[in-house]
């Protein structure tokens, strides 16, 4: 994911912290310092306890504990986002990474149709270990004050585990509720979907769980102006976003299930030489109305070029320029026997607009997000 930095492994499973992390932790830290003292009345009066707050009201121990929290509430994040990667891959799904943002995380998996009956464990897994994570916390909050109680522990030191681990266990219980909203594409909207899908088609039942997710986001989002809650605004926002691409995206797979590559590929194919000048290779994308053209040498595809490689050269330069100059020299390629949704999820993945279909090491045709689309309008029709 872009603005990312990679701070390790688990599993196998590489893990990434998204920039906006980095905004959040003080952002959050002086948040929970700044109100720790309500808090720590909210959290005396729903677990019934005692909380000695003398060690952590001085100087800069409201905020230091609050960023000890943030940390704790997104390492739990990483757990809950662990458990859905590891039950995904033993059900044989490739997990690429995960990554740590401003609102959570995600879990970055291979595409494919989901599964109802892999995609239910899946989306259960997350709240339930977050909930799990809630209930050891908070078995400790209770651990702790009950040994206060008896003397075995300081009543300032006891005063501020309690509040760390009955902070934590507030948070991942809420994230355990949260999570099991029926507010597509959250977990229990996903949860929802894959019940739905034991009765209809899964794409019919991915726009049901849609649309109760895009409700949930219109309620959150009017919600969260009332009360004057941009985070909940925000939120709101995504689970709208979200519900509406993935909706597009099953939606896209099931329409194309059928179809692939050498369906829809024009042939014979139009290519330009390496040592073509560019002004000409700009002419013949007049002509024709391609915007883009593999390079071959010596009966063999060792680049692309289009017409957003042109534009990137400078205007001046251009008239001396070869399309070797500027060509793209990583070139994704298909067979004639694709699936075209691989097609489409590489056009949408990496920012092309054509790819080669090769046979037998001979260009045998090219497929463009203009034939994606003119397929989808036909199969929609």
């Amino acid at each position: 994911m872009n603005g990312s930095l990679r701070i390790g492994h688990l599993f196998g499973i590489p893990i990434y912290l998204h920039w906006t992390f980095l905004l959040v932790i003080p952002l959050f830290a002086w948040i929970i310092g700044s109100q720790i003292v309500l808090t720590t009345q909210l959290l005396a009066s729903l677990f019934g306890l005692e909380i000695t707050m003398t060690l952590y009201l001085q100087g800069w121990m409201p905020y230091i504990l609050g960023t000890l929290v943030v940390l704790g509430l997104f390492a739990g994040v990483l757990v809950h986002e662990l458990a859905h990667s590891l039950v995904a891959k033993s059900k044989g799904i490739r997990i690429h990474s995960i990554t740590l943002l401003i609102f959570g995380g995600v879990a970055s998996m291979e595409e494919e149709m989901p599964d109802p009956k892999v995609e239910l464990p899946m989306a259960l897994v997350g709240p339930l270990t977050s909930g799990a994570i809630g209930g050891i916390f908070l078995a400790i909050t209770y651990g702790i004050a009950a040994a206060a109680t008896a003397g075995a522990v300081d009543e300032g030191v006891a005063g501020v585990l309690v509040f760390f681990f009955g902070y934590l266990a507030l948070l991942n219980i809420i994230l355990f509720l949260f999570n099991l909203l029926p507010a597509f594409p959250m977990d229990g909207g996903r949860v929802l979907r894959a019940w739905l899908a034991k009765k209809m088609p899964l794409h019919q039942a991915t726009k049901i769980a849609a649309d109760v997710g895009r409700g949930f986001a219109v309620f959150f989002g009017i919600f969260g102006f009332l009360i004057l809650s941009p985070i909940l605004v925000i939120i709101a926002f995504f689970i709208y976003i979200g519900a509406n691409q993935e909706a597009t995206a099953v939606r896209y797979n099931f329409l194309l299930k059928d179809v692939v590559v050498k369906d829809v590929m024009s042939a014979p194919v139009t290519t330009v030489r390496p040592d073509q000048p560019v002004m000409e290779v700009v002419a013949m994308m007049y002509e024709t109305k391609h915007l883009g053209f593999p390079v071959v040498e010596h009966g063999e595809v060792i680049g692309m070029v289009t017409l957003g490689d042109v534009h990137a050269a400078p205007p001046i330069d251009r008239e001396a320029m070869q399309v070797r100059d500027l060509m793209s020299k990583e070139v994704m390629m298909l067979k004639p026997s694709s699936p075209l949704t691989e097609a489409m999820k590489i056009m949408s993945r990496s920012g092309i607009g054509r790819i080669p279909v090769m046979e037998a090491g001979e260009l045998v045709g090219i497929v463009t997000r203009t034939d994606v689309l003119t397929t989808l309008e036909i199969k929609e029709a």
